[in-house]
């Protein structure tokens, strides 16, 4: 008898604890909203994301489509471990009590945990169920709870996709916006000289205060919605790692490459700061998050190579820049100097992200990979005629 008492408790106290584990992923995920916190769906993406990446790699034609199915199939596992563990966790909590607090209408009271479970889902569901009826306060209460809790679940989980599908939304807006700017070309070079052509800065500072107010939308929304970053698209410029070095590297050119005097405004502006601080703050934080290793602090220092490609990178994007009129730096070589000391601070965040989510870093960043492909590109003059 006592050895009866005994494990109907273990299962009552394992049952209890399951609810609110579930109910306290709930609340982080979903209500608390912050990256990292959830202690079921922080690790369940995680775990998933691995899974894809293991099944994508022998594909390599095939890995884009495959990986991209990885962000909606986390919603549906999450979604599916929540309504399952509560279930579970109700159902070790109603067993001990079939055939006593709670019977069946007619006929005899199945006690085994499939009948416990059954009765839970039904409970969560609000549909109810005449098969079975509470007799004790305590079970008609439980009952009330698991549909209190059913309902709840239900409307969260409807407003969490809401929102995830819109943040989404956003961030490809954004991320089209970038791409267009620069010319689908990807240089942060070929966006900077359209922001200013001829040296006119004034109307191209208004896109950089969007960019930079976006930036910081695109930051909070990972923050909200840790989910996002497993949302992964065939398309490379959709990837955060583009996004990123195109917001990152335009701030390192306006810093290196534009002349200090008659750019000094817009060096010392304030769009300007927002845009490489909200940058870095969500590679940095995104590290600490999502990636194996954490920080890439401790990746190698640049070699002479990729050096000696910065370097190349940064004269092509002077050139691009004077083609468009605008005054570059008198200095060219402390400008370069300027350039690979800020891009040294950022790249490793860039080829990290890129190598967790399987996009290759030439398709990120072709120009940093080959600085040779903006010579191929037409003369920034004929802009003026051409549309596209």
């Amino acid at each position: 008898m006592d050895g009866h008492f005994l494990a109907k408790m273990i299962l009552l106290m394992f049952g209890a604890l399951l609810i609110l584990l579930v109910l306290l992923d709930v609340y982080l995920t979903v209500l608390y909203a912050r990256v990292g916190a959830g202690v079921i769906s922080h690790h369940l993406a995680k775990g998933t994301w691995r899974i894809f990446c293991i099944v994508a790699r022998p594909f390599p034609r095939r890995r884009d489509q495959i990986l991209s199915f990885c962000g909606p199939t986390i919603l549906v596992l999450l979604v599916a471990t929540w309504v399952f563990a509560l279930m579970c966790g109700a159902a070790m909590v109603i067993q001990p009590h079939l055939g006593r607090s709670i019977t069946a209408t007619s006929g005899k009271t199945p006690t085994d945990f499939v009948t416990a479970l059954y009765i839970a889902g039904n409970s969560m569901t609000t549909i109810g169920t005449g098969e079975f009826a509470p007799h004790t306060a305590a079970m008609k209460l439980f009952q009330t709870f698991l549909s209190l809790v059913g309902i709840s679940i239900l409307t969260l989980t409807l407003t969490y996709f809401l929102e995830i599908y819109n943040a989404l939304q956003s961030r490809h807006m954004f991320a089209v916006k970038l791409h267009h700017a620069s010319a689908d070309t990807a240089d942060a070079a070929e966006l900077l000289a359209g922001l200013g052509a001829h040296g006119e800065f004034q109307a191209g500072y208004v896109h950089l205060t969007e960019m930079a107010t976006e930036m910081i939308h695109l930051f909070e929304a990972h923050h909200f919605y840790a989910v996002l970053l497993y949302f992964r698209f065939r398309e490379p410029h959709y990837a955060l790692a583009r996004m990123a070095l195109l917001s990152l590297d335009t701030v390192t050119l306006i810093k290196s490459a534009l002349d200090d005097r008659q750019a000094a405004w817009v060096k010392e502006s304030a769009a300007v700061l927002q845009l490489w601080r909200s940058s870095m703050d969500m590679m940095s934080e995104l590290a600490i998050a999502f990636l194996p290793g954490g920080l890439p602090d401790n990746a190698p220092e640049p070699d002479p190579q990729t050096i000696q490609r910065w370097r190349q990178r940064y004269q092509t994007a002077l050139e691009r820049l004077r083609q468009a009129g605008i005054q570059t730096v008198a200095d060219p070589q402390n400008g370069a100097e300027a350039y690979v000391a800020l891009r040294a601070r950022w790249d490793r965040y860039l080829r990290a992200f890129a190598e967790h989510m399987l996009h290759p870093i030439e398709q990120i960043d072709p120009i940093g990979c080959d600085p040779s492909r903006a010579l191929a590109r037409p003369e920034f003059s004929q802009r003026l005629r051409a549309a596209g």
